[in-house]
């Protein structure tokens, strides 16, 4: 691929612009849902469409992949499922009456959030509404879940007798500020987790520390214990909207419409790391590999060292602003709302980055004294110099 970062294909046969990027469990397949009403089914193995579905009366908001069914929603007010072999439209659920704009599924459930207020769920394969969570005061944006089994000891579980019968909880987070915690079984909200100032944009679930992460337009990231509904701790350094999040291994990186991303040293609130560069909101992110690749408004696609926050590259070629990302054996993908999706090839950054973790930690083996994480991150010093085709590269001085 060389320094300028062009990608190895550009695939241009949506008609509109790409809302979501989503990869089947097993890796074999990508799903584009987008502004032109439709759905397209892509192999990882040889990057060609093999599947174009059609039927939704306006353009597709978010959409899901599982091995053998997509799932998608859309600003008619509907969420379709499609076999993946046949393209043929499986089942379409009914009953929101306003944009649907995040679904989620999770064991024989699909989970809904709309501009008409709720939430909503339904059994996948019979098509049909099982509950309505009613309680918001506006839009819902963002959707998690997860079962109570995975945070509740037993005796606080005997304390639930009503909900013994389903244990699974969906959290919202809602341009009313709130965040909601509810029961699938009775649609009854469980918790309702007031804090934020602004819209909720993101959440992140740590259920086996029992942790719920939120991101919102008030500039703020806040962590909440799940169980009792605490709010723990208030991470304040951005300077804008916190559209995106990311957790790994205790470490959260947040993106923002301040033009970072920024790492969070979760069980302190220490903030590690600021990844500089963009020259727009950040729109998403995601780690692989001891590497941080970002998306922005901007059109560039971007990867950083997620230790000392040096730029490595710059992927360019998008018209418009990168909406998703994805990565699957070491090829990068990126979705944009000028229509494209384009293929990159990062076998060369991860290789140099595996040798660089490498000799770190045999430093490290080496060396008996132990700084803070703070200083381990801030250790490397990194410089940018320009090309002379005018595409960026980071060079680190070791």
């Amino acid at each position: 691929m060389g320094n300028s970062g062009s990608a190895v294909k550009v695939c241009t046969d949506h008609q509109g612009g790409i809302n979501w990027l989503s990869l089947s469990p097993d890796g074999q397949r990508l799903l584009t849902g987008s502004e032109d009403g439709t759905a397209r089914l892509w192999s990882t193995a040889d990057s060609q469409c093999h599947g174009h579905f059609q039927g939704h009366e306006s353009y597709i908001t978010f959409c899901h992949l599982e091995n053998e069914a997509a799932f998608t929603c859309s600003a008619d007010h509907t969420i379709r499922k499609w076999d993946v072999v046949t393209g043929q439209c499986l089942a379409i659920y009914r009953g929101h009456t306003s944009i649907v704009n995040r679904i989620l599924v999770a064991k024989d459930y699909l989970f809904s959030g709309s501009y008409d207020r709720t939430a909503r769920c339904w059994s996948v394969d019979k098509e049909k509404q099982i509950q309505e969570f009613r309680g918001h005061r506006n839009c819902v944006l963002t959707l998690a879940h997860y079962s109570s089994r995975d945070v509740l000891e037993e005796e606080e579980e005997e304390e639930e007798e009503e909900e013994k019968v389903s244990r699974d909880l969906l959290v919202t987070g809602s341009t009313d500020c709130t965040v909601k915690v509810w029961w699938v079984s009775s649609g009854r909200c469980y918790q309702t987790l007031l804090g934020h100032t602004g819209a909720v944009l993101c959440l992140i679930l740590d259920a086996p520390n029992r942790e719920l992460f939120s991101g919102s337009t008030d500039y703020t990231i806040r962590t909440w214990n799940i169980v009792t509904g605490e709010q723990l701790k208030v991470f304040k350094e951005h300077q804008g909207s916190v559209i995106c999040l990311e957790l790994v291994n205790r470490h959260l990186y947040s993106g923002s419409a301040d033009r970072t991303v920024k790492c969070w040293f979760v069980d302190t609130g220490e903030r590690i790391q600021t990844y500089k560069a963009h020259k727009h909101s950040v729109s998403t992110l995601k780690y692989h590999a001891g590497i941080l690749f970002t998306g922005s408004g901007d059109a560039c696609a971007r990867a950083f060292n997620s230790r000392s926050g040096v730029l490595q590259k710059i992927f360019r070629g998008h018209k418009f602003i990168i909406n998703c990302i994805q990565i699957h054996n070491e090829l990068l993908y990126t979705a944009s709302h000028d229509g494209t999706l384009r293929i990159w090839d990062i076998r060369g950054i991860c290789k140099r980055n595996k040798r660089r973790l490498k000799k770190e930690r045999s430093v490290q083996g080496r060396s008996s004294q132990k700084g803070s994480l703070s200083r381990l991150f801030n250790n490397k010093v990194g410089c940018m110099i320009q090309q002379e085709n005018g595409e960026h590269e980071a060079v680190e001085l070791m």
